[in-house]
């Protein structure tokens, strides 16, 4: 009931955001004679994880219809990320069954919540990589507590082959966890953090002019660039992890069981500052640039769950109760308001889209008529900033219409952003396309003649020269002459 209810509040966009990085390895895939053009702005994330593999083999073994089998592993996912997080409440509070459900409601509640300045939600509204690297880092902590290590590195062996970044944080956390229990009484922070930054020192070299583009639109990489709330995000956590010790010392003083909540409290105080000084490290010094992409602080992903867990179960058992209007007054406003964030987000779209219904958003028509009534390699030219147009909702492309396309300047720069070989090509394709939104029938058939592109998508009402088979509202879909 609290998966669907989460589904609810969060609502379901299949293709949007980062599902145009990762979708199409899939679709790649199942259908192989997809994307002739451009595959290695998503292979060069596919050949890092087994996600598409296992998404598609899923697909090929169940005859699930692409879209169907996408809701049910977001389903999947989100079930088992509460049911981690049930499980690990369970040893946070053995004695409190209605701390346990606080902490798994607040999370619930929370999915979509944004993860200080990392450009993160707790899980995605869409199926992702991250969102199933998640439940496994909780189940991997649960593990560690009940010190079951063999199930706990399966948990991690899931998550390294699911995403080939996120499994380091829950890791790193279970290890120092670990090192704190056994050396305690020797433990310093200040020289685990002196250790954290040496480690995160390694030259990088010299990035290209390309690249610093690229790292340019992804100024969340920086932290010198975030906001200060943002900063609030990173550092607030640290202090009610402090707290939640000192709470969870005061009951153990009073002979009760708490010392799970004080250990894991402790750690990640410890945790979030390793973390946050290699942040500095790797961004601060300009040489270090390309360094900033392995993003450090998305260790607050991590850290954010467990602490909606901590911070619920205390909600729940110490001042919710068996008070039924005070779950009501919590958690109405409170899911009312995260899916109000929702809807202004995708304003154009249905706030949850059912597999097998017909979009509402006129892009993701136009999209869909291009996957309908094109050629399988037709390649196709786009506004490079079309996912940022207002009422475009962050539709991809590329996944949702499987069809080739230039390089975007949104998307394929994060792609490249971590992959600096593709930077020189990226650019090369972005400034092609700009400035797009004064393109004529010579600009286009210079794209054709250089990067094959036999097809766009424009905004223009009307363009000379141009066979304009499809049109809605929003857009056309042209061949190049």
């Amino acid at each position: 009931m609290l998966t669907f209810a989460a589904v609810l509040v969060q609502g379901y966009h299949p293709f949007s955001e980062d599902a145009e990085i990762y979708l199409p390895g899939v679709e790649k895939i199942l259908h192989p004679e997809l994307f002739p053009v451009g595959q290695e702005f998503f292979k060069s994330h596919a050949s890092m994880t087994l996600f598409p593999n296992v998404v598609a083999f899923s697909l090929r073994a169940t005859h699930l219809p692409f879209e169907a089998g996408l809701f049910l592993w977001h389903l999947a996912s989100i079930f088992l990320l509460l049911l981690a997080c049930w499980e690990l409440s369970g040893l946070f509070f053995p004695d409190l069954p209605r701390a346990r459900w606080g902490g798994v409601c607040l999370v619930a509640a929370l999915l979509s919540i944004p993860v200080a300045g990392t450009a993160l939600y707790i899980m995605d509204q869409y199926l992702n990589p991250r969102n199933l690297a998640a439940f496994a880092g909780v189940f991997m902590l649960a593990r560690t507590l009940e010190k079951k290590y063999l199930h706990a590195l399966l948990w991690l062996a899931f998550a390294i082959c699911m995403h080939p970044l996120m499994w380091v944080f829950p890791f790193s956390f279970c290890v120092l966890l670990l090192v704190m229990d056994r050396l305690e009484s020797r433990f310093k922070t200040q020289n685990i953090a002196a250790l954290a930054a040496v480690l995160w020192i390694p030259l990088s070299p010299a990035a290209s002019a390309a690249y610093r583009e690229a790292a340019k639109r992804h100024a969340y990489h920086y932290i010198q660039n975030w906001a200060w709330y943002e900063l609030l995000g990173a550092v607030a956590p640290l202090l009610l992890f402090w707290w939640f010790g000192r709470i969870a010392r005061a009951r153990i003083a009073r002979g009760l069981e708490w010392s799970t909540v004080e250990r894991v409290s402790r750690a990640f105080v410890v945790y979030g500052l390793i973390y946050f000084i290699a942040a500095l490290v790797v961004d601060l010094p300009p040489r270090f640039v390309e360094l900033a992409r392995l993003q450090p602080l998305r260790c607050l992903h991590f850290l954010y769950i467990v602490m909606f867990v901590l911070m619920g179960g205390l909600l729940g058992g110490f001042v919710l109760k068996n008070r039924v209007w005070r779950w009501l007054l919590l958690f109405a406003p409170l899911s009312l308001g995260m899916f109000m964030a929702q809807r202004s987000l995708f304003p154009a779209s249905a706030h949850v889209e059912w597999p097998g219904v017909a979009p509402k958003n006129p892009w993701a028509q136009a999209f869909v008529w291009v996957r309908q009534n094109t050629p399988v390699d037709a390649v196709f030219a786009l506004d490079p900033e079309y996912m940022n147009l207002a009422g475009e909702d962050e539709i991809g492309f590329r996944c949702l219409a499987e069809r080739s396309h230039l390089a975007d300047g949104v998307k394929d720069n994060g792609v490249v952003s971590m992959f600096p070989a593709l930077a020189e090509k990226w650019w090369a394709q972005v400034q092609a396309q700009t400035p797009w939104k004064s393109f004529g029938a010579a600009d286009f058939s210079r794209l054709k003649n250089s990067y094959g592109a036999n097809w766009v998508v424009v905004q223009q009402s009307a363009l000379a020269g141009l066979d304009c088979p499809y049109q809605n509202s929003a857009v056309r879909v042209c061949r190049i002459p």
